[in-house]
Formats: C-alpha cells, structure tokens, sequence
C-alpha cells in the first residue's frame, strides 16, 4: 500500500516513495491519468498503465501517476486507484480551469497534461512521459488547449510524441515558439507527428540521445529560464501509421463532431475514439506503441538529469 504525507500545500498528497526518490535525487517520472480514463478502452487503459509504471521501475526509475482522488491532488497512486481510474464512468477530465471544483467537491479526476506538469513540478519531478500534448484546434473557432499555456510557464519536461495529429500542428508549433518552448526532436530533425513519424515539419533542435537531452534541458532552466519544455519522440517506424489513412479517418471524424455538435473538452476523446473505428483501429494501437516508447525514452532521459 502506497503512505502519504501532506506536502507543500493540504490539498497535494505525494507518496512517501516519491518524496524520497525527490530528496534523495533519484529519477522519478510522471504520468498522467486520462490516458486511463478517457485515452484508451478498457481494459487497454489499465494494462498500459501497468506496463508503463513497469517500464519505469524496470529502468530504477520511480513512476508517479498522478490524479484527484478523495479531494486531493495525488502524486503517486496504487494498482487499485489505478484500476478505479479505469473502471468508473464519472471520472473528471480535470485541467486548470476544472481542478479547484474537482477537489473541492471530492470527485474523482483525471488529471491532462497541464494539470500533471503543475503537480509534477510542485512535487520536485522534472520528466514527465505522455502520449501527446493538445494543442491549436483545427479551423477557427480559438479553441487552443490549457497544456500549451502550462508548457509556458512551468519548468517541466514532456516527453510526447509530439502534437496530437487530430490537431493543427504547424499552427502549435508556431505558438510554442512564440511562448518560448524549446522543442526538442529526439533523434530526429523531423517533427513527429502522434500516430506518424512525421513529414515536411522540421525541428529546430535535435538530441542524439538521452544524455543529450538532459544538457539541453539542464542549460535551459540553469540559465534561468523557466517554461516547460517539449522533448519529441517518433513512433518507431515499424510502428507508425500511413500518414494517408490518419488525414482520412480525421476527417471524417472531424465531420461527425461537427455534426454532433461536440466541441470543448469532449472533442479530443470524441475524435480519437472516432479516428479509431475508421482506421480499423490501427491508430489505436499505434497510441499504445507511442506512450510506452514515450515512457522508456523518459525514464532514461530522468535517469541522465539524476546522476
């Protein structure tokens, strides 16, 4: 059973592993959990969770799930509060604007990417693995996502496979630079694109390996500069997706959530649930390749900023 002492503030619990692995500066990863709730199917969402806090503790690394359970923000969670995750139907997708409400009425939430690098940096963990980051909608209506405005303000690291492809990600891209979010390709100078590898994008800075991104990412905040920071990693090539059958299956499913009338904080699960059925959920399983692959690369990444 996982303890937990109050910390910084009474609404942040940390798990007494974590906030020893933190004093003691061993490598410690976080993760988010609505790739539990509302990113993959069940019972995928509780096995990939499972494989992907083994990954880290199979490298010495210390994973720290994080979620809003019984009014507090959790940092680090036990199989049983990750299954309850993925078990229940009223889970809370909780980002900044929803996370107050969310602890005070006790609900149980799943915390974005914006709310996990928040929780992840008042816990002292500086890597963070995830699938892909949300980012500027496609058309016209505004709708850009909270993660964007995290990554500009708190010095965390998010080890992606970069902008979620049912988003637009030129026009990301371009808000990232302007926020003054380095973006990182690791072993690549191609953007890569979620379910793909990428194509025309470029990045402006590559990283050969984890060693290498720990010194850009250490340069970055010792310099004192403070944003969040963008480390993007390909799906592996075997893995990847026809670039030709993800712009379909979007699409298509950007239709019928038009149709639908989904907008908000709904249309990311909508869309990829959608994108799913159409691409015979070849997307589907490319979204579990990337967010383990994601995970190993950040734990080793955590294990060069450790020692």
């Amino acid at each position: 059973m996982y303890t937990y002492n109050v910390v910084v503030m009474s609404l942040l619990k940390i798990s007494e592993e974590i906030q020893e692995a933190v004093r003691t500066k061993k490598p410690v990863v976080a993760l988010e959990s609505t790739l539990i709730s509302h990113g993959l199917p069940s019972p995928l969402n509780i096995e990939v969770a499972a494989k992907s806090e083994k990954i880290l503790r199979d490298l010495q690394v210390v994973p720290a799930t994080v979620a809003v359970i019984d009014g507090h923000l959790q940092v680090g969670l036990s199989h049983e509060e990750i299954e309850l995750l993925g078990t229940e139907n009223d889970v809370e997708k909780t980002s900044f604007n929803t996370l107050g409400t969310v602890l005070a009425g006790k609900s149980l939430g799943a915390t974005t990417v914006a709310t996990t690098m928040f929780a992840a940096h008042k816990s002292g963990i500086q890597i963070f693995a995830t699938g892909g980051i949300g980012g500027v909608h496609r058309g016209n209506d505004g709708d850009i996502s909270a993660d964007l405005k995290a990554l500009s303000e708190i010095p965390v690291a998010v080890i992606c496979a970069g902008v979620k492809s049912i988003l637009d990600i030129p026009r990301t891209l371009e808000l990232l630079e302007t926020l003054g979010v380095p973006v990182i390709g690791y072993k690549t100078d191609t953007f890569p694109e979620f379910w793909t590898s990428g194509g025309s994008l470029k990045t402006k800075i590559t990283a050969t390996g984890a060693e290498e991104v720990a010194a850009l990412l250490q340069a970055h905040w010792q310099i004192g500069l403070d944003t969040g920071q963008l480390v993007a990693v390909p799906i592996p090539k075997e893995k990847s997706v026809d670039q030709k059958i993800v712009e379909d299956a979007i699409n298509q499913s950007l239709e019928k959530a038009k149709s639908a009338g989904i907008t908000g904080n709904a249309i990311t699960p909508f869309l990829l649930e959608k994108v799913s059925e159409a691409s015979g959920n070849l997307t589907l399983q490319a979204n579990i390749d990337l967010i383990l692959n994601n995970v190993k690369t950040a734990g080793e990444v955590a294990i060069q900023m450790a020692g």
